[in-house]
């Protein structure tokens, strides 16, 4: 079958070590793949913007406008983890280029985490751990606590923290939580009105909320002060939501019994020493280098999942599920007809113009597919084969000022 692009000549690079599941299922569908160990930045990063078609990361690789601006061949970033922040996603989307992510496919993962934390806070572990490790034998029941009959506060109702939720009732804990949006309700948890009311109910208070402007800083001292004297406090979610000096005082003053935090506001770009937090050294408090999603079992979904969306959309078109552009869904292309893929800037006449060519060439359409945002508009056609009218469209195409980019698929 003839291609209108030799598929092993569309360079795909993923960094970061992603699972080689991710590096599997784009070979065996045809592309030419460079799987690295580390994060790309500086020269590096700019050494592959020309050449790359499909650019896979996970947290640590920064892609910025900079980096858009020098890789014309890029059509699509595959971000194999659950956030989007290491994106610059508007200077992508001016560009043409579709962002992918898996924001589902750890959320086992990080709730089974959150959960032997609780466990592990109620019990000292961590206290007790590092007392042995140190030589000393320190056998007490003072402070230790069964999970069963203490109150789980969850703030941030979505994928984890339902999860999260079940888990919890399973061990006879009682779940109240907390969200902005309306959230069905598992089991006998409760909503709590408020923020304030959640803290206030709860043995141990656990975060999963995404970061946002509305969530930088939510769990300060203010909110501390609310929470039972000798509660715990696990962060899970983002590095932004809690202050970390705030927790710090709180926990040497004995106000929080502990915390378990796997994020930071600032994290090194690699494994190594020379990590830095007002955590470090407390007692009863589990520090975790974000590994909240680190599993083979969540990895490997996340490979499959980003990996399957790359190859969907460079071979039919399909935005599904992408985070920055117009969401389309396409099937396969059908025998005889020829895909061309348009992406524009969303202003009026953008699709006059483009009608108006279809008819001046007398282009026939077997289909046609358009969905819109604010500021981008994707235009799928599918057209006849015959003659080079399908070649005079996808020229024409390229000369309306509004348009951004064209691809071809046949």
């Amino acid at each position: 079958m003839t291609t209108s692009y030799p598929l092993g000549k569309i360079r795909v690079v993923l960094a970061e070590g992603v699972h080689a599941r991710g590096a599997e299922m784009l070979r065996e569908a045809g592309y030419a793949v460079d799987a690295r160990g580390g994060a790309l930045s500086g020269a590096e990063l700019l050494e592959v913007a020309p050449e790359v078609s499909m650019l896979g990361i996970r947290s640590k690789t920064v892609l910025g406008r900079e980096f858009f601006e020098k890789a014309p061949r890029l059509w699509a970033v595959g971000c194999y983890c659950i956030g989007t922040n290491q994106v610059d996603l508007a200077a992508a989307a001016e560009r043409g280029v579709t962002v992918f992510n898996a924001p589902f496919s750890n959320t086992r993962s990080v709730a089974e985490l959150t959960i032997a934390e609780v466990v592990a806070l109620q019990r000292g572990l961590a206290s007790h751990s590092a007392e042995m490790h140190a030589g000393v034998w320190q056998k007490t029941a003072a402070g230790r606590h069964e999970v069963r009959g203490t109150t789980l506060g969850i703030v941030g109702y979505g994928r984890i923290g339902s999860q999260v939720s079940v888990l919890a009732e399973a061990m006879g804990m009682r779940v109240v939580f907390f969200d902005v949006a309306d959230r069905l309700a598992l089991g006998n948890a409760r909503a709590a009105r408020t923020l304030e009311e959640a803290l206030a109910e709860a043995d141990v208070v656990t975060l999963h909320v995404p970061a946002t402007a509305a969530t930088e800083g939510m769990i300060g001292a203010a909110e501390m002060a609310r929470m039972k004297r000798g509660a715990y406090l696990i962060n899970n979610a983002r590095g932004s939501v809690v202050d970390l000096d705030a927790l710090a005082a709180a926990i040497r003053e004995k106000r929080l019994g502990g915390a378990a935090v796997d994020v930071f506001p600032e994290e090194p770009e690699g494994n190594g020493p020379g990590f830095e937090t007002p955590l470090r050294g407390l007692a009863n408090v589990i520090l975790t280098p974000h590994i909240g999603g680190s599993t083979l079992e969540a990895q490997e979904r996340i490979a499959a999942e980003v990996s399957g969306k790359l190859s969907r959309f460079m071979n039919t078109g399909a935005t599904a599920q992408a985070v920055n552009v117009p969401e389309v869904d396409l099937p396969a292309l059908h025998a005889g007809h020829r895909r061309i893929l348009h992406f524009h800037r969303n202003v009026p006449g953008v699709l006059s113009r483009l009608h108006g060519l279809i008819a001046d060439l007398g282009v026939n359409i077997a289909a046609e597919t358009l969905q819109t945002d604010a500021r981008h508009g994707y235009v799928v056609l599918d057209v006849s084969a015959e003659g080079g009218a399908a070649e005079a469209l996808r020229e024409g195409l390229r000369k309306i000022p509004e348009t951004i980019r064209v691809r071809t698929l046949w």
